[in-house]
Order: C-alpha cells, then structure tokens, then sequence
C-alpha cells in the first residue's frame, strides 16, 4: 500500500489550480495591507524575537524536519512534501490565531510578511538542500525534472508581487486598505478551504486509502513545528506573548503555496499533494486549539505585552 501511494497522483484540473493561484495572491495582498510603518519600527527597536522567528521557521524547522524524515523513513514522495512544507513561509492564518492566543500580533504579522518575501529565495533553497540530503528524495528528484528557476518565478508571482502592491496601497491609501483587509481576508481564507475540500471530494477514495498513515506523518511532522518555535522562544528567554507567537507562526505553514508547486511542477504527486492537503486542515485544528488554550494564560509580567491592536 506504500509504494502505492509513491505512484499515485491527485486530480486538479487547471482552471482549479488559476484559481488557488488567485486566492493565495488575495492572501497575501491582505497580508500586505495589514502590514504598517509601526511593525517595522516594533522589529527595529525589538529584533531579537523577529530574528529567532525567522531562524525558527527557515532553519530549525526544516532541520528538525530532515531528522524527523530520517527516522520514520516514509514513501520518498511523502518526505518531498513534508520537506517543501517545511520550506514555505508561514500561513497568514497565524495571525488570526496569534491574536486568538493574545500573543504578539504585530511581531505575527511582520513575520509572516518577511518570511514570505524572503521564501521567494529560501524556498526553493531549502527545499532542494534537505531533499538532496537525504537518498530516496535525491534519488527521486533525478527521475522529475524540476527548474528552480521556475520556481522562484512562481513563489515571486504569487506571492512577493501581492505582497509588495499591497504595502502600496497600504502607504498611499490607508483608510480604503483597513477597510478592504477586514473583507480580503476572510473571504480568502474561505475560497482557498473551498480547494482543500474540493481536492479531498475529487479525491476521496486515496484519502480514505491512505489518510491513517497520513494522519500519523502530518500529526508528527506539524509537532515538530509547533514544537520548534517554542524551543527557540525558550532558549531565547522570550516573553509569553512572543512565545505564543513564534509557536503559532512556525506551526502554521502555507501549506496552499506547498499545493500550487505540487500541482504546478510535480503534476500531484500522491505523497505530496496529500501530505499538504492534510496539513491544510490540521494545521487549522491544532493551531486553534493551542490558541484557545493560550488565550486563557495571561502574561505575569506587563511589561512585555507589545501587541498591535
């Protein structure tokens, strides 16, 4: 049943994939737009906890990832997508959930926005290092033709040209891009769990084939994530609000840019397609609940609350 799901592959029509295209280019446009002079000067006057988080999300994560791979030992097709998973930025979700916990919203949003403008290069990077690495996906990769040329051209498309116009429009036109992120983002989030249900309808037979061992992987593997936030939070002595923070923001990939590039450039690839699509809902589920849980314990020293309103 293993090797079967290394040989079997999702249907995604194209029109379907144009369409996650947009929806993840409207993500980050509103991420953009949410995105002020305020959060820069926060970053400049506290740069210990953007860095960690960006050294979490970029360089632990993916690590840990590459060890977690080598001890499970799953389908090579899994472990490419449990790698690029790893190589995407953050989810713009963590923002939402970041606030829900009353953690450092504006350290969230900043790090979601830095983390996705600097993936157009570290994505394809990391991805490629960490599968190179390890055998069965280096040997995998040498039977698929991938440009990472292309892509870095799509990771830019969707996401760093979004992101650039919507710091515009956030700087020229405030009042409208207040208003038009508080719409943007909710329908966004909305169409694009509209895909991961569409893929898992379109596809429900190798979901119901597969999803126990699936479950386990992506269960693991977004541990290892929540888990490598909170180790670099602690080691380095962060607050509780920024803990929660880097917690959420390395737990919540964007798992929806992992599927644009399976389908694009992998033609959905049973083992990635699924282990992505999976972590789309996961990542939710247990992103919330740890945010609930959070939202209860309050900060014992006032001082280091700085959150954006």
């Amino acid at each position: 049943m293993i090797e079967a799901l290394d040989s079997s592959t999702l249907n995604f029509n194209q029109d379907s994939l144009f369409l996650l295209n947009i929806s993840l280019a409207i993500i980050m446009f509103g991420v953009a737009l949410d995105l002020r002079i305020t959060d820069f000067k926060y970053i400049a006057k506290n740069p210990k906890a953007f860095w960690l988080g960006i050294f979490a999300q970029f360089f632990v994560l993916p690590f840990l990832t590459f060890i977690l791979v080598y001890l499970i030992s799953p389908p090579p097709s899994v472990a490419l997508g449990m790698f690029l998973v790893a190589a995407c930025p953050g989810g713009n979700v963590s923002n939402f959930l970041t606030h829900l916990a009353k953690g450092n919203t504006a350290l969230s949003v900043s790090l979601t926005a830095f983390s996705t403008g600097f993936s157009i290069f570290i994505t394809p990077f990391n991805f490629a290092l960490w599968s190179g690495f390890y055998g069965p996906t280096a040997d995998l990769l040498q039977e698929i033709f991938l440009s990472y040329t292309d892509v870095f051209q799509t990771v830019a498309l969707i996401l760093g040209i979004p992101l650039l116009l919507g710091m515009i429009v956030n700087h020229r036109f405030p009042n409208w891009a207040a208003k038009a992120t508080k719409i943007l983002k909710p329908v966004s989030i909305l169409i694009f769990a509209a895909f991961v249900v569409i893929a898992f309808v379109g596809n429900y037979n190798l979901f119901l084939k597969f999803i126990g061992l699936i479950f386990l992987w992506v269960l693991g593997h977004n541990f290892v994530a929540l888990f490598s936030g909170f180790f670099i939070s602690k080691l380095g002595k962060l607050s509780l609000a920024d803990t929660k923070t880097l917690t959420i923001e390395t737990g919540i990939q964007n798992s929806g840019l992992a599927l644009v590039l399976i389908f694009t450039y992998f033609d959905g690839l049973g083992g990635m397609a699924i282990i992505a699509a999976w972590w789309g809902i996961w990542h939710i589920i247990s992103g919330m609940s740890l945010s609930l849980y959070w939202k209860r314990i309050k900060e014992t020293n006032p001082r280091w609350v700085t959150q954006k309103g």
